[in-house]
């Protein structure tokens, strides 16, 4: 649904955007990860035709940016980071007015409405006042917004910024949900686990260049991320040190490392990349001389991927 090829954007002698390409299939929900001015919303603008590229093309839902800007508005619906919002109209005005600026026949717009209004749990809101919701329904207003006219793609840019924690899972589920429905979302966002949730696959952006596209799992493999468990150890076994220089030397671990916390040390170990089960590490511990408190595996996580795919990991 987004093909892109070779995007390059320049603001003076700042290069915005060099030579990104990557491919969003149908249904996909591609995870857009990176720092602040790293590219993200050059990007997501020049897909809704609202930036012209200095080099390079891309097709979203089979349209060319450079030639088919009309048909492409009516495919996607794009929310910016900061929505604008008409402060003196009703949430039904004013999605009243947007589906009167993509010509919906008169007739079929409440039914229209009364749909994204159900999907995104603004039914009850319907006749407050804009500026009268919290962030979090304003949030959601702009979804129903960018719904309203049946795209088959969405650009959200920051979906999930400035909501509190409740907010942001049910924005989560509203996304999600889009996806079951067959929409191919592009979404950026700073909450690196929330992205990791509902995410098909992933592009890791810094300074204009795209450093990664693909799925989560080939991320964590091109990092040789693997699986962490942590261990707290009590009083009356052998040392923190030398338990941990006993794992270290089993070919499984990649790396082992020793924390002082208030209820004592704990062992932080890392599997070696593709490693999957981690039972025999109960073995060499005991083997160790080591009393176990509690044993804590982790499962990778998108932000250790992040970190070091951001710091020259793939230069």
């Amino acid at each position: 649904m987004i093909e892109a090829r070779g995007l390059t954007k320049r603001f003076g002698s700042l290069v915005a955007l060099e030579n990104l390409t990557l491919n969003i299939g149908a249904g996909e929900v591609f995870g857009f990860i990176g720092p602040n001015g790293a590219g993200k919303s050059t990007t997501m603008k020049i897909l809704a035709c609202l930036l012209a590229p200095d080099a390079g093309t891309a097709r979203v839902a089979g349209y060319d940016i450079r030639t088919d800007g009309d048909l492409i508005r009516r495919a996607i619906g794009y929310m910016p980071d900061f929505l604008g919002v008409y402060d003196d109209l009703t949430v039904d005005e004013y999605l009243q007015f947007f589906a009167a600026a993509f010509q919906i026949e008169r007739k079929k717009r409440k039914g229209v409405i009364d749909s994204v209004l159900e999907l995104t749990d603004l039914g009850a809101k319907r006749h407050a006042m804009v500026d009268s919701l919290s962030r979090g329904m304003q949030q959601r207003l702009g979804v129903a917004r960018v719904l309203i006219h049946e795209p088959k793609v969405l650009l959200l840019d920051e979906p999930a910024s400035g909501l509190d924690p409740r907010a942001r899972i049910e924005m989560r589920e509203l996304l999600t949900e889009l996806a079951r429905m067959g929409k191919s979302l592009m979404v950026s966002s700073h909450i690196l686990s929330e992205l990791a949730e509902m995410s098909t696959s992933i592009g890791i952006i810094e300074r204009g260049v795209l450093l990664y596209a693909g799925s989560i799992q080939d991320a964590y493999a091109r990092v040789r991320a693997g699986e962490r468990i942590t261990i707290m150890l009590e009083a009356g076994g052998r040392t923190p040190a030398e338990v941990a220089e006993a794992l270290s030397r089993d070919d499984r671990i990649a790396k082992v490392g020793v924390e002082h916390e208030a209820g004592g040390a704990c062992l932080v170990v890392e599997l070696k990349a593709g490693r999957h089960g981690h039972h025999f590490l109960l073995e060499l511990l005991m083997a160790a001389g080591a009393k176990i408190g509690s044993f804590t595996p982790e499962g990778v996580k998108l932000e250790d991927a992040f970190l070091k795919l951001t710091t020259g990991a793939l230069q």
